[in-house]
């Protein structure tokens, strides 16, 4: 069973800087084969794409971060990370790490963690 347990979340001033992880199990030797991402919900509003990095290591981030923040992913150690720079307020949410592969006949499987709160507040 895909298990994935974020961890790094927490307070931060504006202006400041977190890195989150996503400790994935569950997938064997294959992690190299997922393709990851980290997601976030503020309150109200709809889950978006922070940022995506496919199993050949392409990246693509959501325009409010562009340049602040940063994806990459260790396939020894079956981890992903997110390093967010230059917080700010409307960056608080709740992220999610992703992770997801192609499964022929099936489709798009996508496995979730339960998320970590990121709070940018003065």
């Amino acid at each position: 069973q895909v298990q994935l347990v974020e961890s790094g979340g927490g307070l931060v001033q504006p202006g400041g800087s977190l890195r989150l992880s996503c400790a994935v199990s569950g997938t064997g030797t294959i992690f190299a084969a997922y393709n990851t991402g980290w997601y976030r919900q503020a309150p109200g509003k709809q889950r978006e794409l922070v940022a995506a990095m496919s199993r050949g290591s392409e990246t693509t981030y959501g325009e409010s971060v562009k340049g602040r923040f940063a994806i990459s992913r260790d396939n020894d150690k079956n981890t992903v990370y997110l390093q967010m720079a230059s917080l700010k307020p409307e960056d608080t949410g709740v992220y999610y790490c992703n992770l997801n592969i192609l499964v022929l006949g099936t489709g798009r499987r996508d496995y979730w963690g339960q998320g970590t709160q990121v709070t940018v507040s003065s």
